[in-house]
């Protein structure tokens, strides 16, 4: 197979780029890679079988459509691989930079050579590589992008400024990904399943209890509750509780308190449980149960709960 420089965007080109300044690859060991044509000095064009490639460690991107490496098989069975993938050597062996799901579709096709693009790299420059590959086709959700620029944070000692020069992203869109990991593993997992969006996301962080944040999630998921409906649900629950009046309860606090928990979770909605309360003449005062919703979706749904229909 033919040599081929192939055009990769300005930031992972330029990243290349410097690391190739560095190169002085040696021809690849028989019989697994045979060399393609001469190429430019400082990387080399190989073809390689599959099976001498593995994963990079430092690939940002965890989830691979099972559909969407399929479309790409299709593709390579009628026009072949026509951009190498970018590795570097790991013994007599490679490692990915950039193109993991042209490797893995290359195997459904069961291709025995593939054309690579041998370059050196550190371990922070094929971070690097792989985020911004990923990020300039928009490969990665919002999780996979925040869990790459922790990456970056962690093994590398960078500041969020920069990473952000590095991905060639502003400061705040790196910022804001990084939140999304202060959110439970579980809804975290929703939105890198697409079952709720970073939308969703971003509002559920204004909540500070776990419970809250999942408890939300999983209405958005079952619900299909928009942005903006989830946005009143999270403001109304942010309010400050009602002072205590300075009557004395009929209920003791401990059993307010669980009480209205556990209507809060059979609801999935804020409740409000003023008890009975005796005044000082020993006249009592009237309790009340109030069950906030937030459109007619929502109060159907409630009055389903309790038995009742929303129509007389």
């Amino acid at each position: 197979m033919a040599a081929k420089h192939i055009g990769l965007g300005r930031g992972l080109g330029a990243l290349i780029q410097d690391a190739a300044q560095k190169v002085n690859v040696q021809p690849a060991p028989a019989p697994v890679v045979a060399p393609a044509k001469p190429e430019p000095p400082g990387e080399k064009i190989l073809l390689v079988s599959p099976a001498a490639i593995h994963p990079s460690r430092w690939q940002p991107r965890k989830h691979f459509t099972q559909e969407a490496i399929e479309e790409l098989a299709q593709s390579i069975r009628e026009k072949g691989v026509l951009q190498p993938l970018t590795v570097r050597r790991a013994g007599d062996t490679f490692e990915l930079i950039a193109g993991e799901r042209r490797w893995r579709a290359s195997q459904v096709v069961g291709l025995k050579e593939i054309p690579v693009r041998v370059i050196t790299a550190s371990d922070q420059q094929a971070l690097e590589m792989a985020l911004i590959e990923n990020l300039q086709r928009e490969d990665l959700n919002v999780i996979e992008e925040a869990e790459g620029y922790r990456q970056l944070a962690e093994s590398f000692s960078l500041t969020q400024e920069q990473i952000a020069q590095r991905v060639g992203k502003a400061r705040a869109t790196v910022t804001n990904a990084l939140r999304m990991l202060e959110l439970p593993e579980t809804v975290r997992s929703m939105v890198s399943a697409g079952r709720i969006a970073p939308g969703h996301a971003k509002v559920l962080l204004g909540l500070e209890l776990a419970p809250e944040q999942e408890l939300l999630a999983g209405r958005v998921a079952q619900e299909g509750l928009s942005v903006r409906t989830l946005e009143r649900i999270v403001n109304r629950l942010k309010k400050a509780p009602r002072k205590p009046r300075a009557e004395k309860s009929d209920l003791p606090a401990e059993y307010l308190r669980d009480l209205t928990d556990r209507l809060h979770r059979h609801f999935g909605t804020s409740v409000r449980l003023t008890p009975v309360r005796t005044l000082a003449n020993g006249k009592k005062t009237k309790g009340t149960l109030e069950v906030d919703f937030y459109d007619n979706d929502d109060l159907d749904r409630i009055l389903t709960m309790l038995g009742l229909s929303e129509s007389p």
